[in-house]
């Protein structure tokens, strides 16, 4: 389902300057203040602060109206494996600033070799993978569960990569073995809006609303390893009705 944005051309001029200069500079001053707090108190309480807020700060600053909905009380839920599907360069900082708790991101390694920004990434204990290498992705998901602390969540895009057409794309197993053999349940999570707002590849930002819309838990025990696909199935289908996705329909 596409939701296009009604932006003037004013409006995403001002947008498109206002929001990649933010990026810039706003990104600058949140990863010296994340990366030099952390060095003074607990480094995953002062980015949970400055990420929150520089996280709306971006999506402010291009004309973005930001909303989000919960379906189930996941401060409950304990320990879980988020998953959103991954729409725009836009997605990391609405989730950053609807985020139910203490979450880590597993994240390609590229952003970690950005100056400053790499800094503040290890310093809230984002976990970096590579994903050319199958093999050491499995021993960094392992390591990423075996290191959460209580309350703690992990939050992986099954994707990998951001969709060029604004549908679901092919979801890797990766997360879901993690799932299945950690116990933790999977939370769905439908983010809307973004790709209207920012594709992948454009520098135009079109002003308009996203929403990110968290679901409830799947747990993982209701299905073996030989079950997975039925796994996959039935988070994807959830979370393309969280996102409003049609799936196999053009938008």
């Amino acid at each position: 389902m596409s939701r296009s944005s009604s932006a003037g051309p004013v409006r995403v001029a001002l947008a498109t300057i206002g929001g990649n200069l933010y990026l810039i500079v706003g990104t600058l001053v949140f990863g010296l203040a994340t990366g030099l707090g952390g060095l003074v108190l607990p480094p995953g309480r002062v980015f949970r602060w400055t990420s929150e807020r520089w996280g709306r700060s971006v999506l402010a600053a291009s004309g973005i109206r930001l909303e989000a909905r919960y379906d189930c009380d996941l401060a409950a839920a304990g320990r879980t494996v988020l998953m959103p599907n991954h729409q725009s360069l836009y997605d990391i900082p609405a989730l950053l600033a609807t985020l139910p708790g203490q979450t880590r991101f597993l994240a390609k390694q590229s952003l970690f070799r950005i100056p400053i920004f790499g800094w503040s990434l290890r310093t809230g204990g984002f976990i970096p993978v590579d994903r050319g290498n199958r093999r050491q992705a499995r021993e960094v998901f392992q390591r990423a569960i075996d290191g959460l602390g209580a309350g703690d969540s992990i939050l992986i895009f099954p994707e990998e990569t951001r969709t060029t057409d604004g549908r679901l794309g092919e979801f890797k197993k990766g997360g879901f073995l993690l799932a299945l053999r950690s116990g933790l349940p999977i939370v769905p999570v439908g983010i809307r809006g973004n790709f209207e707002v920012r594709p992948k590849g454009s520098w135009v930002i079109r002003p308009g609303r996203v929403t990110v819309h968290y679901g409830c838990p799947i747990g993982a025990e209701d299905y073996s390893v030989r079950e997975i696909d039925r796994f996959m199935a039935a988070v994807r289908s959830e979370m393309a009705r969280l996102a409003a996705i049609e799936e196999g329909s053009e938008r």
